[in-house]
């Protein structure tokens, strides 16, 4: 893939509006009801800095307001956005594949550091990484790979159903960073077979089976986590 340097380099978003980009896309991937209070939560942020921040880039056509008061990225603003989350998925790999960092600290890392990689260096990642289909939490890299059509959050799952993990939510890689290390350490990671033994509607729990043990998981905690039914 050939990039055209000058022309990105002249329309590279700001690092603030880098932040906004890839929060909204990391919830509309999650399916999540775009809100902008739902933003400044994400973003630690007050709702009128919020409100500032997207009229700039309303103006800018970055984004939109549905019908629905819901706030959605316009084609230019989803092609801004899949470049900053391909940038940082990228980054992650070289982290933890590369330099052996744990998925916790390759994720806060990785946000520290992708405002500052250029498209020629993370061409050149990409290509020595062995071009990755997705992150070390198995979601997809824009561009290079898409999410899984068929994927459900374990929640969503009754007991004796079996199923593949593909990936863990982005929104809990950013949200509950403790959650990615509780789930490494018990081996909820993408391409493990999981079968659920117990699904708990009351006690809002799931009960799951892995080939090395069995975890009892929140019904928040599974929600955050997709397979693949077999």
């Amino acid at each position: 893939m050939q990039l055209d340097q000058s022309n990105n380099a002249a329309h590279e978003p700001s690092e603030v509006v880098s932040r906004y980009l890839e929060a909204i896309y990391y919830m509309w991937s999650e399916r999540e009801p775009l809100r902008s209070s739902r933003l400044a939560d994400w973003l630690g942020v007050s709702r009128p800095t919020v409100a500032i921040g997207l009229r700039r880039m309303t103006r800018d056509g970055l984004v939109r307001m549905n019908g629905r008061k819901e706030i959605e990225l316009t084609p230019s603003g989803m092609r801004a956005a899949e470049s900053i989350v391909r940038r940082h998925r990228i980054m992650e790999r070289w982290l933890t594949d590369g330099l052996g960092l744990d998925w916790v600290t390759a994720d806060t890392e990785a946000a520290r550091i992708e405002h500052a990689v250029s498209e020629v260096v993370e061409q050149r990642l990409y290509e020595v990484l062995g071009r990755p289909k997705t992150c070390p939490h198995g979601n997809p890299i824009p561009g290079h790979s898409e999410v899984v059509a068929n994927e459900r959050p374990i929640s969503s799952l009754a007991a004796g159903d079996r199923a593949s993990i593909t990936r863990v939510s982005e929104v809990a890689e950013r949200e509950a960073p403790p959650l990615l290390a509780y789930l490494h350490q018990r081996h909820l990671t993408p391409g493990r077979e999981i079968v659920v033994t117990e699904a708990d509607e009351v006690g809002k729990t799931v009960r799951v089976r892995t080939a090395e043990r069995e975890v009892t998981l929140s019904h928040q905690t599974a929600s955050k986590v997709w397979a693949v039914p077999a």
